[in-house]
């Protein structure tokens, strides 16, 4: 199951392909063959196919049923056809009585071919008839349109003429023609003689089509554009377009020449015109007769159509079933072990998934899967982890020292990819194939520790120097009190000043605290977010009007609006306490906010959002369950849904049969919402708090850095051996390597690997689908 075109290793999976899973048209039949019968298994657009030959241990005389079933298969293809043709003409059984006739198979197989081709020609005919009908309807707009501008345009030419005439009047000057006149008139080889082509282009192309017109001739032309007020239907696609009418005049053959190729290109229907106002009215009655002809023409060739469809349909099932019988028959006297299928099996199950990955994809797809399989069509998480997967772990990962060894070990693995593919262990093998993930995981670690100014816990003025300088000799001291600010903030990333001092650890913890507060609530609400796209593709709109609405509603109230108090807090550079306006406003929501007050109208806000959150619960739990029940009721006795071939076809006036439904238990409905309900109530609270493992662990490798240079390295240097400074970096080394770039990594990985199964995930995947495995003979074992 080699992903086709990947085999040069380049990216050939855009990530957005792997959205939605591949469509399935998973068809096994057995194709009749003059000297075998042979098995195929074939899946859609995927080029999987698995073959077997059934009788390859016979001989071919053998083999004594095979043109039986090219008979029986070539009848029931044309039973197909007719079908296919008896609902493209909407034409239902219940309008022919079903009758029984004494038909013989070799009779049948000659009146089903006698009538293919009738039907075949009754369709070429009337495409043909349609095609002209449709290209007269076109040359009528068009000879309407062009008529109305040539028109205007003679009496403009004749009321200038008059103008001009009544001005030379008593003018001598002006009564001898002009020197360019004298000259035209004299050497009739000069007059310049302009052709024209006239027809119709569609509307969405007409500037791009007057553009290139423009650029091919150089703007020798001039163009005249009339768009038709209604839609035509155009004789090629058959489809409704709306179309402008066009004039191009032109001088010299090889403007024609660029002109018909262009109208070519763009799809333009080309109709002759004349400028002869008498031969216009005399084609416009000739197109409007054939017009009328050929509607009647066209009329009675569908009546003649429905007819001889009705006249099929009397008598489908009855040819149908006894093809069905001739092809078991001739199996049975063969004594064949395997039966010929020849229609479509029916049936409720949901298709299996598949996603087509590539090396760089995998390993992203297998995080997911190990999670749940998404069931068929539904949004694959794969799409977003690609970037917020090692994004989150960078934030606890941040140190750009670090990043950079990470991704020194991951070119090594990338660049010798093909020798140590075959030379590794397990072990290896499980980060082997991560690789590209690890890559993604260096190189976002190196951005964020690019922003906490981290480099083995050591920081660097890289853009420039710190904003903060002493005011006198006595601030170096570990403290930012005697610190004034001398230039503009740090452009990029922390202040190198806050390194080391005493105010390091509080205002670090602020900062990545609240930062894990912002991207908990921003990837939560993206999983909200998916869960309506999930509930659109599947037309599921009390999951949208009764899930998404009021969970978004419900999340942003409380902690949307946390995060927007964290925003205004870090642009005002307020003193507000959060903690206490978030506990005061369920506790005491009418009160004053005092000093805790951020914006005007803070106190209306915090009202309306927390009447919003309490109101967002009752319209989660209750509404759905009762609309369900009532729509159980609406639909008593009706299907609901089959899977047909590829897609899943909505059959709402069908009889259902004994098994078609299951029992429907309002009682397990409720609980069952009531419990998803509660799960959101209080997974907001839990999700959000979860999220502050971004701010712990971001600080615990900060610190641990921070010790191992601190307590290593820079002790073994201050004793001033060099054989006590080579095991003071022996022992960092190991430390860095052991703890920092093993342990640290492997927790970070596990940290984001939870935040994103449980937090992201569980608010719109349910990951209840099955793999999709082709099926295959080579695979069996012996004994099956």
């Amino acid at each position: 199951m080699a992903d086709r075109g990947c085999r040069s290793g380049g990216w050939c999976c855009p990530p957005m392909q792997l959205m939605r899973s591949e469509p399935m048209h998973l068809v096994q039949i057995i194709i009749p063959m003059e000297s075998s019968h042979l098995t195929v298994s074939y899946l859609g657009d995927l080029g999987l196919l698995q073959f077997k030959d059934l009788n390859a241990d016979k001989s071919p005389f053998q083999r004594t049923y095979a043109s039986q079933i090219k008979k029986c298969g070539e009848m029931a293809r044309k039973l197909r056809f007719f079908k296919e043709q008896t609902l493209k003409a909407c034409i239902s059984a219940s309008e022919a009585s079903l009758t029984r006739s004494n038909i013989g198979f070799d009779e049948l197989e000659v009146k089903l071919e006698d009538l293919e081709t009738e039907l075949i020609e009754i369709n070429t005919n009337t495409e043909k008839l349609r095609r002209t009908y449709n290209e007269l309807l076109e040359y009528k707009v068009m000879l309407q349109k062009a008529g109305e501008f040539f028109y205007s345009a003679q009496s403009d030419a004749t009321a200038q003429h008059r103008r001009v005439e009544a001005g030379n009047v008593g003018d001598a000057s002006l009564d001898s023609p002009l020197l360019l006149d004298q000259e035209m008139l004299a050497d009739t080889s000069k007059q310049i003689k302009l052709g024209f082509i006239s027809g119709l282009v569609p509307k969405e192309k007409s500037m791009a089509f007057e553009r290139i017109l423009f650029r091919a001739t150089r703007g020798n032309i001039f163009l005249k554009q009339v768009p038709v007020d209604d839609p035509v239907i155009d004789p090629v696609s058959g489809e409704k377009i709306q179309k402008n009418v066009f004039i191009i005049f032109y001088s010299g053959d090889r403007a024609k020449t660029k002109i018909l190729k262009i109208c070519e290109a763009f799809g333009a229907n080309r109709y002759p015109f004349t400028e002869d106002v008498g031969k216009q009215m005399q084609i416009m009655d000739e197109v409007s007769a054939k017009i009328l002809e050929l509607k009647t023409t066209i009329d009675v060739g569908l009546l003649h159509r429905n007819d001889l469809l009705k006249k099929i349909g009397c008598q489908f099932d009855q040819w149908n079933l006894l093809v069905q019988e001739a092809l078991a028959r001739a199996t049975f006297d063969s004594k064949s072990q395997v039966g010929s299928i020849f229609q479509v099996l029916h049936t409720k199950e949901s298709p299996p998934t598949y996603f087509r990955t590539n090396k760089f994809t995998s390993a992203f797809q297998e995080i997911v899967d190990a999670y749940g399989l998404a069931k068929y069509e539904e949004a694959n998480p794969c799409v977003y982890s690609i970037i917020t997967f090692p994004f989150l772990f960078a934030v606890m990962f941040g140190d750009w020292g670090h990043g950079l060894c990470l991704l020194a070990a991951t070119l090594f693995l990338i660049f010798r990819e093909k020798k140590l593919s075959s030379q590794l262990g397990d072990i290896m093998e499980m980060v082997f194939g991560g690789r590209y993930l690890i890559l993604f995981m260096a190189i976002f670690s190196i951005y964020t520790g690019l922003i906490y100014n981290e480099f083995f816990s050591v920081p660097f003025e890289i853009f420039g120097p710190s904003a903060y300088g002493c005011r006198d000799a006595s601030c170096r001291d570990a403290t930012t009190s005697g610190l004034i600010k001398v230039r503009r903030t740090y452009p990029f990333g922390l202040d190198p000043t806050w390194h080391g001092s005493r105010s390091e650890l509080p205002f670090l913890n602020s900062l990545k605290m609240k930062m894990s507060i912002l991207l908990g609530v921003a990837q939560m609400n993206l999983g909200i977010v998916l869960s309506y796209f999930n509930a659109k593709f599947f037309g599921n709109s009390l999951n949208i009007w009764y899930q998404f609405i009021p969970q978004l509603i419900f999340l942003n109230s409380l902690f949307g609006y946390l995060s927007l108090l964290i925003i205004v807090k870090w642009c005002t550079g307020s003193n507000a306490d959060l903690y206490h306006v978030m506990i005061y406003m369920f506790l005491s929501p009418t009160d004053d906010l005092l000093e805790n007050q951020l914006f005007p109208g803070q106190k209306t806000l915090q009202l309306v959002l927390l009447l919003l959150a309490f109101v967002s619960v009752p319209w989660m739990l209750i509404p759905k369950p009762i609309l369900l029940k009532l729509r159980h009721g609406r639909h008593q006795g009706q299907a609901y849904t089959i899977l047909d071939g590829s897609e899943i076809v909505s059959l709402e006036e069908q009889d259902p049969g004994p098994d078609d439904h299951e029992e429907f238990e309002f009682s397990e409905v409720f609980v069952h919402q009531l419990i998803h309900t509660i799960e959101f109530v209080l997974g907001a609270v839990s999700n959000t708090a979860s999220y502050l493992r971004l701010w712990a662990l971001s600080l615990a490798h900060s610190e641990l850095s921070s010790v191992f240079y601190d307590k290593v390295l820079l002790l073994a240097w201050g004793f001033n051996n060099v054989f006590i400074l080579i095991i003071g970096l022996i022992v960092f080394i190991f430390a860095t390597v052991g703890v920092l770039l093993v342990m640290e990594t492997l927790s970070a990985f596990l940290h984001a690997l939870r935040l994103h199964w449980v937090e992201f995930m569980n608010k719109f995947y349910e990951g209840d689908g099955y793999k999709f495995a082709p099926f295959s003979f080579a695979l069996l074992p012996e004994d099956d």
